[in-house]
């Protein structure tokens, strides 16, 4: 007796055919049956797709206190965490969220970002290219944005980097500036999550 097995994969489903027979007659052989949906058709009720980078709609936000105390966010539920100092980083493969309190005598304005602080992003940064520098509004008062884009830290199997896009805020009160980073794979559409965690900056002290 000879078993035969043959293997298709339509709309990147696989599904087994199995065969039975004796000999090269072929009897016995059996069939399957599949039910597809029409070509072009949407499952309402299918589970969201996210692309490479996306949060999700459906992410979870948790409050956060700054080391220090001086200030609190909220972050994705979830995501790997670790404190070093007055820095907390929080990621998710190439997202992240990190907040670093520093001990600032005078306020940064887009001017003097530029100048002082853009320079030594683009000396630091693999692939620094500086998209804007801004003044922005958020819940807890002014800040300063640097958009930019970059490359990521090296992958420790493959030794790549993934292209990365960079929103940085300084947030900055009575001596105390706060940087706040956001960065995600390039083209993900992050402008919802990544207002939402900026929105939830609050200064406690």
């Amino acid at each position: 007796m000879r078993r035969i097995t043959a293997r298709l994969v339509v709309a990147g489903v696989g599904l087994t055919l199995l065969a039975a027979g004796c000999g090269s007659s072929g009897k016995g052989a059996s069939s399957a049956k599949t039910t597809t949906s029409a070509p072009g058709g949407v499952d309402p009720n299918a589970p969201e797709v996210v692309a490479p980078g996306d949060i999700p709609d459906t992410q979870v936000y948790v409050a956060l206190a700054g080391p220090g105390g001086r200030y609190s966010i909220k972050v994705p539920e979830g995501w790997a965490r670790k404190i070093a100092g007055s820095s907390v980083t929080l990621t998710d493969h190439y997202n992240s969220v990190m907040a670093t309190a520093t001990r600032v005598v005078t306020a940064p304005t887009a001017a003097s970002v530029q100048t002082t602080e853009v320079p030594r992003l683009r000396r630091s940064i693999p692939n620094f290219e500086l998209v804007k520098v801004a003044t922005v509004t958020r819940a807890a008062g002014t800040a300063v944005l640097v958009s930019y884009r970059a490359g990521s830290a090296r992958d420790p199997v493959t030794g790549k980097r993934v292209a990365i896009d960079v929103e940085r805020y300084e947030f900055w009160r009575s001596g105390t500036l706060v940087t706040l980073t956001l960065s995600g794979a390039r083209g993900s559409d992050n402008v919802d999550p990544w207002k939402t965690v900026t929105n939830s900056f609050t200064w406690t002290k």
